[in-house]
This record gives C-alpha cells, sequence and structure tokens, in this order.
C-alpha cells in the first residue's frame, strides 16, 4: 500500500480574494511588511489571522478603537504586567481581560494584584519583567 501524498501549498492553488484599499493603505501595510521582515501578503494574512484570534476583545456596537502600536508587545490575558509609573509601577498585576472603553475608544485592562485591582488604559501598562 503506497502512502498518500501530502497536499502542498501552492499560491496557485490557495484560495485568492481581491480587496479594495483606501488611499495610503497599501504604503503604510508595504512600510510595517517591510519593518517586520516579511511580505505585504504575509503581513496582511498575520494581522488577519490575529484579528480571528482577538475578536472577541472587541466590543463591534462601540466605536473603532484608537490603539497605540509604538509598544513591541502584545497583552495577552493571563500575563503578568506592571504600571508603567505611579504608586503600583514595578509591582506585578494579572491582566484578566481586555476591553475598549465606549466613550474615548481606548484599549482597556482590567487587572488584579495584591493591592487589589481595577480598569487601566493599555498605555499605562508594560510586561512584567524578571531580571
Amino acid at each position: 500500500m503506497r502512502p498518500m501524498k501530502q497536499a502542498v501549498y501552492s499560491s496557485r492553488t490557495a484560495d485568492k480574494f481581491v480587496v479594495r484599499l483606501p488611499d495610503g493603505m497599501r504604503e503604510r501595510i508595504a512600510e510595517v511588511a517591510r519593518e517586520h521582515h516579511r511580505s505585504m501578503n504575509s503581513e496582511i494574512i498575520a494581522r488577519l489571522e490575529r484579528s480571528l484570534i482577538e475578536g472577541d476583545l472587541v466590543d463591534e456596537t462601540g466605536p473603532t478603537p484608537v490603539i497605540d502600536v509604538t509598544d513591541a508587545w502584545s497583552p495577552i490575558p493571563g500575563m503578568v504586567v506592571t504600571m508603567r509609573k505611579g504608586e503600583y509601577r514595578g509591582q506585578p498585576l494579572i491582566l484578566q481581560k481586555l476591553t475598549i472603553d465606549k466613550k474615548s475608544g481606548k484599549l482597556m485592562a482590567v487587572v488584579t494584584g495584591h493591592a487589589g485591582g481595577g480598569e487601566n488604559p493599555i498605555g499605562d501598562l508594560m510586561p512584567f519583567l524578571v531580571k
């Protein structure tokens, strides 16, 4: 009995879908793809996959969130974070969930820790690193 052939991925056989991009978006995608050392197609696929995985984190009825992507980390529920400044800076907190503030459209993080917890703008947090 011969083993079955493995299906080989090919750009010729891959499913295709044409997308109309707003002015300037193609250039922005190209720039980000270059920064990540991958093709535009790979960049778009990676972002679509991430949005499908994180899809339940966004409330579709609220405003479109404005997220500052200058930091190179991805908040994931369950990870240990700390405050960038203030009374709890340097103290470990557990990221419980992400929400969107309906008024401001900002991405918010619900955290808990030794001193309690609360909801904070994601920009006020950073990964907790052990030295």
